[in-house]
């Protein structure tokens, strides 16, 4: 039997990079993946596809996750179409390469509601589901960045992952009376298109080479996410753990 057989899990951000390589980690694992995205339909189809050929089960689903109504609409659908939910991965995020001289105020507003307010608002309806069922994961994605700052510009994406870690270690004490463990991923530099998008590919080689292992991959970070899910992660909770080549120690 699969570790994860028989649980229901919810990638949010997950038609590409870090969460298409989580979700598609969870499906191999054995759990049944609820794909969030926001505006990419057809690539959140493709990883369902991708996932159904090789015999899991994983259904699409459209929502802004830092749109109350949107989340209110997905818990719907995971109520009826499954009845439980036993873990959420946190992981719709963004960022702009933006020093703090180029950002305005709405860019702040943007990001901090993509990366913070979805957070809350994911985290909440989750573990209403989880409280009543007395059992739930929730694994929230920060980053590297929200130890050691960002390195050039990006102010409002590293105030906004080092408010998730702090927003975790806080869910942690209180999900833990309902058997719900809370706790974060500080992903380093994993080859994703967003990565590419904002830094360039000259800017990727360059931070390429600050990594002792290299660039990570998106299943480095499922295989962890798949960890806290799993039965490796029953004891543990209000933790963050590193997945960064050995770029960073703290």
């Amino acid at each position: 039997m699969k570790e994860l057989e028989g649980k229901i899990a919810l990638v949010t951000g997950a038609s590409r990079g870090l969460g298409r390589g989580i979700a598609a980690v969870l499906a191999e694992k054995g759990a049944s993946v609820i794909v969030n995205y926001r505006t990419d339909a057809a690539h959140a189809e493709s990883i369902c596809e991708e996932i159904r050929e090789k015999g899991g089960t994983a259904v699409p689903f459209q929502a802004d996750v830092s749109e109350s109504t949107d989340v209110a609409a997905l818990f719907d659908f995971v109520r009826s179409k499954f009845g439980r939910l036993d873990v959420l991965v946190n992981n719709a995020g963004t960022t702009k390469a933006q020093d703090i001289f180029e950002t305005s105020e709405a860019d702040w507003d943007f990001i901090l509601k993509t990366n913070l307010k979805s957070l809350f608002l994911m985290s909440k309806a989750a573990m209403e589901i989880m409280r009543a069922q007395n059992s739930g994961r929730i694994i929230n994605m920060t980053s590297v960045v929200a130890y050691r700052g960002a390195l050039f510009g990006h102010v409002h994406y590293a105030a906004s992952k080092g408010g998730i870690l702090s927003f975790t270690r806080t869910l942690a004490r209180t999900g833990a009376p309902y058997h719900i463990t809370v706790n974060a991923l500080s992903p380093g530099i994993i080859e994703t298109e967003l990565l590419f998008q904002t830094h360039g590919k000259e800017g990727v080689e360059k931070l390429a080479k600050t990594v002792p292992l290299g660039l990570g991959k998106p299943r480095d970070v499922g295989l962890a996410v798949a960890f806290l899910a799993g039965e490796g992660g029953r004891y543990l909770t209000g933790i963050c753990l590193d997945i960064n080549g050995g770029m960073n120690f703290h």
